[in-house]
């Protein structure tokens, strides 16, 4: 994460900042993880607050990271937070990014949760639960995209689509620890193949 910007916040940045994170935290029905493309036109495309190392970054070291998923959000509000002022600008970044993505997300769950609960058996609730599995999917997919096409978006890095690939095939197919691919694609990154 070498190159920086340097960015000049004031309130009415952070408050958009703020809101963004608090839209995203009701659409992050897989996981804020499927929040990557909206995330990445919000900060890296549309409003310059991040380049795209920083953005990349802040997602491969997050999941490297034992720990939540979901950390990734902090060191997104933390490199925003640094580029617009310093320390104290990344540890206000940090707070605002986990806190417009943690509290909707958090009692909408908690309220839907215990309302599907109990109404589990009706036909509704079901059919949602079995409709909501390919928007999820959906946007996996669409975040391995987005990640993948950070490094070249033609042929030219075709190892790293086929990597991308067979690892989506064997997360599917087999009952493989995701700590496996994630510990064979650092390998093969250390040795220059992909």
């Amino acid at each position: 994460m070498s190159e920086t910007l340097s960015l000049h916040f004031g309130v009415t940045e952070w408050f958009q900042f703020f809101l963004h994170y608090l839209s995203l935290s009701l659409m992050a029905i897989g996981g804020a993880i499927a929040m990557i493309p909206d995330m990445h036109r919000f900060l890296v495309d549309q409003n310059l607050w991040l380049t795209d190392a920083q953005f990349n970054a802040s997602v491969a070291i997050a999941q490297a990271a034992p720990g939540p998923n979901v950390l990734f959000i902090a060191l997104m509000g933390w490199n925003v937070g640094m580029n617009a002022g310093g320390i104290l600008s990344g540890l206000l970044g940090i707070m605002l990014a986990m806190a417009g993505m943690l509290i909707p997300s958090s009692v909408l769950t908690y309220n839907a949760t215990q309302w599907g609960h109990r109404n589990r058996n009706l036909r509704s609730v079901r059919a949602f639960k079995q409709g909501m599995a390919p928007i999820v999917v959906a946007l996996l997919i669409s975040t391995g995209l987005i990640l993948t096409s950070a490094s070249g978006e033609s042929l030219d890095h075709w190892p790293l689509w086929l990597l991308t690939a067979v690892t989506a095939v064997i997360c599917w197919r087999t009952k493989l620890h995701i700590l496996w691919l994630l510990g064979a694609g650092a390998l093969l990154g250390w040795f220059g193949w992909v």
